[in-house]
């Protein structure tokens, strides 16, 4: 009966230097997998027309879209945004090049994920616009204006607020955008229209508003951003 007294203390104690190792070694396995690096983007590029892609209709081409492949990463998704209707497709490869067919005539928005294996941690890369070329023209639309201030879902004060967006053009020739803002969805006030990127008006406590925006190049193509929304304190 002595034996038993000491015996079983000593094996307690190794049990639990057993187990406080065994959670010790599983807790460096777990951090020891480093996120994945942003890639760099490299065709099409930023604010550009693309016209090298493989026409296969009036309506579509085969664009290859390429980026830097980075050493940490195990694979990327390819996303790819029309900028007129916002419908958006993710693409999974392993590769740092995807041929996606698009529809010619038509601005896009693009970006790439990184995924690594062992982790679930991403990083996304930077967003980049193109104007997919359609059938010979002399002008482009220009691209959706993107909300600078107030941002959707943001909350403002009661009183005077600035809008503010910012839009571009691969001919550069925008010349005016017209702002609609309203409490209805989708938003029929127009409360001006500007050269500027930026127009004052006045809300009210308790209001969600809803507001867009209308490019207008020289030769009157226009292009509407999304509408975006924000509540008033």
């Amino acid at each position: 009966m002595n034996k038993v007294k000491y015996i079983t203390p000593i094996y307690l104690f190794l049990i639990v230097i057993v187990a406080s190792c065994s959670s010790d070694d599983g807790g460096e396995e777990i951090n020891s997998v480093d996120p994945p690096t942003a890639v760099t983007l490299i065709f099409p590029e930023d604010n550009t027309e693309c016209n090298e892609g493989v026409i296969i209709s009036d309506s579509e081409t085969d664009v290859l879209f390429q980026w830097q492949d980075v050493t940490n990463a195990s694979s990327y998704i390819l996303k790819v945004k029309n900028l007129n209707d916002g419908t958006s497709r993710n693409i999974s490869t392993l590769s740092s090049e995807f041929l996606l067919r698009i529809l010619r005539g038509t601005p896009y928005s693009w970006s790439v994920k990184s995924l690594a294996s062992g982790t679930t941690e991403t990083t996304e890369s930077e967003v980049w616009k193109f104007y997919n070329s359609g059938l010979p023209q002399e002008s482009h639309p220009p691209f959706p204006a993107e909300a600078i201030s107030p941002l959707s879902g943001a909350s403002v004060n009661e009183g005077d607020i600035s809008l503010q967006w910012e839009a571009t053009d691969v001919d550069n020739d925008i010349v005016s955008y017209s702002v609609y803002l309203d409490s209805v969805n989708p938003p029929v006030a127009e409360i001006g229209s500007t050269s500027n990127t930026t127009i004052n008006s006045t809300v009210t406590s308790g209001q969600v508003y809803y507001w867009k925006i209308v490019t207008t190049d020289q030769i009157g193509n226009t292009s509407d951003s999304q509408i975006f929304e924000f509540g008033v304190n």
